[in-house]
């Protein structure tokens, strides 16, 4: 998160206040009030030139003008669709690295709209909504008044709806709770490998590692399983406190150790089990980290590390999809390169196609690659 300060000139006086940027954008550097006068062409025009609108009307109208900006964005996306072809076809490595920066280009826009906070968490609009519960699940105790894109309390909004109400995981024939900031386990393909994958001989009498938690999903369904230890770790503070909170409103405390550890726990286990982030890439956001590795940094680590937590006869667990080699991101033959270097081998695999909307929607930008998509489960064992 990105902490600074914002300054405007209101009524001929200098003002300032906290910045507030979830997605790590700096404070704008050129401010402009606006309210329910502005027009939503006007209000276009100063978001691409990078100027901010710090709102002073309604805020349902803020919401409406935020839902206009969104349709030019996609109108002009749009009419460059219908503008003539290049000479040769983009590579899908092309077509995802010009999606990637059109969204980065959408989420900078869009962030130009920005809403002022009191210290409590109230927002000084006319129809401003009650926030306080939220802003305080996603960023603390409040300190001082504060500034931050509308856009992003939108996120905060739904973050807290997907917290109260969880996510139904049929593994557990329970709901998981996610936080703020940490990635919601709505592709379920991956949480139904670890579900039915065979468990290495005399596994459940032993103690299993869940290599950057999350929610705590893995762990809860490997306890579900029967797995009498599950240590689960991770880096990030709100993973942490979301892994603890779901292990212990389903009552697994007894069974999920969650540990802060980069990646590994100290010791041995007999299963070890890592879903890292599938892509190669830098994240642009907080919440991305769960999608993109930058330099492959985590499945390298993972795979580099394993053989020294490994009990003889136990199994590394790898779920990745096959996304990243569809778009030219990663070959199976590195993977394949990374695991042998690693002093291990492959005792297995189990497929499964996504059945998420993205994976069948032919309007998507990389819809090619998402429908040849697969998600696996790779069992690594050391090489004998």
């Amino acid at each position: 998160m990105t902490t600074s300060r914002i300054h405007w000139i209101e009524n001929g006086e200098e003002r300032t206040a906290l910045w507030r940027s979830e997605s790590g954008w700096p404070a704008p550097k050129k401010v402009v009030l606006a309210d329910d006068t502005m027009n939503a062409d006007a209000a276009y025009r100063h978001a691409l030139d990078g100027t901010a609108l710090l709102w002073r009307g309604d805020f349902q109208n803020a919401r409406q003008l935020l839902q206009a900006l969104v349709r030019r964005i996609e109108h002009k996306g749009a009419r460059n669709k219908r503008a003539k072809a290049p000479a040769k076809a983009a590579t899908l490595t092309e077509q995802f690295h010009r999606h990637r920066l059109a969204q980065l280009q959408r989420a900078r826009t869009l962030a130009m709209l920005l809403i002022p906070f009191e210290a409590d968490y109230t927002i000084p609009l006319r129809r401003a909504p009650e926030v306080r519960e939220a802003c305080a699940e996603a960023y603390g105790p409040g300190s001082e008044p504060f500034v931050a894109s509308l856009r992003e309390l939108l996120g905060v909004i739904g973050a807290h709806e997907w917290r109260r109400k969880g996510v139904f995981i049929p593994a557990l024939d329970e709901r998981i709770h996610p936080w703020y900031g940490v990635f919601s386990p709505v592709r379920g393909e991956y949480v139904e490998l670890v579900a039915q994958a065979p468990l290495p001989a005399g596994a459940t009498a032993g103690v299993a590692f869940d290599i950057g938690a999350g929610t705590g999903v893995l762990s809860a369904v490997l306890a579900h399983r029967g797995m009498q230890g599950v240590i689960a770790t991770d880096m990030d503070e709100r993973a942490l406190g979301c892994a603890r909170a779901n292990v212990e409103r389903l009552g697994l405390q007894g069974q999920v150790e969650i540990v802060k550890a980069d990646l590994f726990p100290q010791g041995r286990a007999n299963l070890v089990v890592c879903n890292p982030p599938w892509l190669p890439g830098k994240p642009s956001s907080a919440i991305e980290y769960a999608i993109y590795d930058p330099d492959s940094r985590m499945l390298r680590g993972f795979l580099a590390g394993l053989k020294e937590h490994l009990l003889d006869g136990g199994e590394g667990w790898l779920i990745l999809s096959d996304l990243a080699e569809h778009l030219g991101l990663r070959s199976r033959e590195q993977l394949l390169g990374w695991i042998a270097a690693a002093g291990l081998e492959v005792a297995g695999r189990h497929d499964i196609r996504p059945v998420h909307p993205k994976a069948s929607d032919a309007d998507d930008p990389l819809a090619a690659a998402r429908m040849a998509e697969v998600t696996s489960l790779w069992r690594l064992k050391i090489a004998g």
